[in-house]
């Protein structure tokens, strides 16, 4: 896995090794990646990434948030519940120095504690557990996801939008599907 674009474009990130799989660490693929910022950074949905404060839960190795902030993202809170993977997600945040505008948040997120509003929020979480709408309901009661945030819920299947979220659109990447919606504001 590597950065795709960006600042930090072709750096390689902590190897996953064979992962956690008690943990459900899937790290987004880097095509996926790659097509997913295309969609974000072609104009569709404005522009999501320069200069906003994002929200990755369920974040895994870190690869989303970390790609922002390569892109001009301002700020990045990570939320993962993992050793493995809050360990993965160290080692990028310091690889890539991104120690001033990263914060790793340990622990469920279906129960984030109260902070600030981002404008991006990228969702993925394991596979066929329903755990997604629950999250975003907890980071919406947190105050964390600003009027109209962009949230980008990448799943197995595609996702219909839960009360508070309006769906805009569904890309099928193979057997990932990247889900985009819109906050209500």
């Amino acid at each position: 896995m590597r950065i795709i674009g960006g600042t930090h474009r072709g750096t390689a990130l902590a190897s996953v090794g064979k992962g956690d799989v008690d943990a459900h660490l899937r790290p987004t693929s880097d095509r996926v990646r790659e097509s997913l910022f295309s969609v974000l950074q072609g104009g569709r949905f404005g522009d999501p990434i320069r200069g906003a404060r994002v929200l990755d839960l369920f974040a895994g190795t870190g690869a989303l948030g970390l790609e922002a902030l390569s892109r001009g993202a301002a700020h990045v809170t990570f939320v993962d519940n993992g050793r493995v993977a809050q360990k993965l997600i160290r080692e990028n945040i310091d690889k890539l120095r991104r120690q001033n505008d990263t914060r790793l948040l340990g622990g469920d997120a279906g129960k984030l504690p109260q902070g600030e509003t981002c404008a991006l929020v990228f969702l993925d979480p394991p596979y066929a557990q329903e755990l997604g709408s629950k999250a975003l309901a907890a980071a919406q009661v947190a105050g964390r996801i600003a009027p109209e945030a962009l949230i980008v819920w990448e799943d197995s299947r595609a996702q219909i939008a839960p009360p508070g979220f309006i769906g805009l659109d569904q890309r099928r990447y193979g057997n990932t599907w990247v889900n985009f919606l819109r906050a209500e504001g």
